[in-house]
């Protein structure tokens, strides 16, 4: 038995939660608690496409109009 983040053709949703960040997700696994679907069941390659467009900045959103200096 494969893992499911592992296998290539089947079908994925991303999720998104409150920080911004984004995750690939099988499409047959709960969503978790505090994430929130931001793409129905898709191929992994575009569920990949879209958090590559989506997702620029991988801090936190509580993080990331903070200075680091």
């Amino acid at each position: 038995m494969s893992h499911p983040f592992d296998e290539q053709d089947a079908q994925f949703l991303v999720l998104h939660n409150d920080e911004g960040q984004h995750s690939l997700w099988p499409q047959h696994l709960a969503v978790p608690a505090g994430w929130r679907v931001a793409l129905a069941a898709s191929a992994r390659a575009d569920c990949n496409a879209y958090i590559e467009a989506h997702w620029q900045d991988m801090r936190p959103l509580s993080l990331a109009g903070q200075s680091l200096f």
